[in-house]
């Protein structure tokens, strides 16, 4: 086991200068710009108890607002009411993003303080979704950078030929049964699609 930085940083080679010096404190026109096309996101948050959260957040292209270089604001829409990333931004005020754009490699980090907000200000900027809103996340930006391709070209994640038929996987719904060995019949994928697109 690793138990201290020292023995950590052994293991492995210093890093570049770029790769230290591309930490921004504000959002730059690259940041922008991608935040503008991304219509997906990876918020991450930690608990007071350090129990930590990733949940996946998205919408149209640029559906998370850039107030000014240092403000963004992620709309909260309807989900499973489990609200885990929520209660973790009330408790400890931290959070991370990871932006995705669909056939880019690479991807763009953003860390800062977080506060959730249900002021109309806010809320108003999502004049499309706001009947699917009761709050926002207010993010409030401490670093920021451009994170290198590689992960996701190994994965090969934007390829179609890593695209597996979706009827070879269980519904969501049968997995949920077999999971909580619920007797009543699974809800279809069909019928959850139906059922999600009154909510989107």
């Amino acid at each position: 086991m690793i138990e201290n930085v020292e023995d950590l940083r052994a293991l492995y080679a210093t890093p570049s200068d770029r790769a230290i010096r591309k930490s921004l404190t504000r959002l730059d026109k690259h940041a922008r710009h991608f935040i503008e096309t991304s219509p997906f996101a990876i918020l991450a948050s930690y608990s007071r108890t350090g129990t930590a959260d990733a949940s996946p957040r998205g919408g149209k292209a640029g559906f998370v607002a850039i107030q000014d270089d240092h403000t963004l604001v992620v709309p909260d829409f309807k989900g499973n009411n489990r609200l885990d990333s929520l209660a973790n931004i009330v408790e400890t005020g931290s959070v991370g993003l990871l932006f995705l754009i669909p056939g880019m490699d690479e991807t763009l980090r953003v860390e800062g303080s977080a506060y959730l907000s249900t002021d109309s200000a806010f809320l108003d900027l999502f004049p499309e979704e706001r009947n699917l809103m009761a709050a926002c996340i207010v993010v409030n930006v401490n670093t920021q950078f451009l994170h290198c391709a590689k992960a996701l070209m190994r994965s090969e994640l934007w390829s179609t030929d890593r695209q597996i038929d979706r009827n070879e996987f269980p519904s969501m719904g049968q997995m949920l049964k077999d999971q909580l060995q619920d007797s009543e019949e699974p809800e279809s994928r069909e019928d959850m699609v139906k059922r999600y697109a009154k909510e989107l």
